[in-house]
This record gives C-alpha cells, sequence and structure tokens, in this order.
C-alpha cells in the first residue's frame, strides 16, 4: 500500500488525475486547489463543470481550511456516523474554483478507509472523489466494473484492492445551510 500511496502522490502533486480505491466506490481524483486538474476529471467523465463534485480529506481538523465557518451540526454528525457520510457546506475557500458549485458550497467526506486516508495525509491537501464512470453512465461497484474508456484516460491506476469484488455503495449526502439546517440529498 505505501508504494502505491507514493506514486499516487507524486501524479496529484504533477497535477494528474489518477483512478483509486476510496471508502465507498472507486474513484477519479486529481488536487482539489488545482483548476487545470479538475477540468480534467470533468472532461474525463464527460460532464458539465455546473455539476459539483466532492473532497476527500483525512481528518475534521481540516474542514475549517476549506469551509469559512463549519456549522455545528457538522461535528456531531461526523463523530456519530457509521458510514461514509459526504456534507455539503455553505462557503468553500482555497479549492479550486472549477470544483465549488454556484452557491459557493462544497461537498466534503473526511474518510476512514486507510487507503484513501493514507492518500490524503500524504498529499497533504483534499483530493477530488467522484465516481469513476462517464457521467450518465452506472456508477461501477469495483474496479472490474471501470470502463477501458476511464482507466485509459487517467494517468494513474492504483494497483491496490483492484481485485477486491465487494459492492460498496456511494456515501450519503447531506447539505448543511446556515443555522443547521439539514437536508438530505442522499440517503
Amino acid at each position: 500500500m505505501k508504494e502505491e500511496i507514493k506514486k499516487a502522490v507524486e501524479v496529484l502533486r504533477e497535477g494528474g488525475v489518477i483512478l483509486y480505491p476510496t471508502d465507498t466506490v472507486w474513484g477519479l481524483g486529481c488536487d482539489a486547489t488545482n483548476e487545470e486538474a479538475v477540468k480534467r476529471i470533468f472532461e474525463i467523465k464527460k460532464r458539465a463543470d455546473a455539476k459539483a463534485m466532492l473532497v476527500l480529506i483525512d481528518s475534521s481538523g481540516k474542514l475549517e481550511s476549506y469551509v469559512e465557518e463549519v456549522p455545528d451540526m457538522a461535528w456531531e454528525l461526523i463523530e456519530l456516523t457509521e458510514k461514509p457520510l459526504t456534507i455539503i457546506y455553505p462557503e468553500a475557500k482555497k479549492l479550486a474554483k472549477n470544483l465549488i458549485a454556484e452557491d459557493k458550497s462544497i461537498g466534503i467526506r473526511v474518510t476512514s478507509e486507510p487507503f484513501s486516508r493514507n492518500l490524503c495525509t500524504q498529499f497533504r491537501k483534499p483530493i477530488v472523489s467522484t465516481s469513476a464512470n462517464v457521467s450518465g453512465d452506472p456508477t461501477p461497484s469495483n474496479f472490474k466494473q471501470i470502463s477501458d474508456e476511464i482507466k485509459n484516460a487517467v494517468d494513474y491506476v492504483v494497483n491496490f484492492r483492484q481485485d477486491d469484488n465487494s459492492q460498496p455503495k456511494p456515501s450519503s449526502i447531506i447539505k448543511l445551510g446556515k443555522g443547521n439546517l439539514i437536508q438530505i440529498i442522499r440517503e
């Protein structure tokens, strides 16, 4: 795992796009602060850039680096959740402009899965995480279901957990607004 993380971090630092296992489904990833890298993911997915993507971080302590104000409710949700949870926060900052939604929000998930958490730790920046499929196609549950088109479009395919045939599901998504207003986007 260490060697794969090292290789993936090198590609991320060079502005490249990786295909990697996350705490949910396999994802396309890049430096979440690099506008050109984010643009490449939109191109690979053939996705309109108005459709937001989320980012992974390795600890909740880093939230305040990328969100103007973390609602109190977020800390409780992160602490209590037992499965992967993406929270959409208002007023993103220090991230690629083309990654931030029109309403200035950003989806962030604190990952506890060993590979993606260690990848974030070693990279020292948030990493984009979006399903490894062309927009509109079904989300692949495991590596074997990812199309060759996607595999061939990235700069590096992580050689870890490729033989895992489990059927993970995408994360739950909750949007937090001012005054701890909660909107469930995906259960």
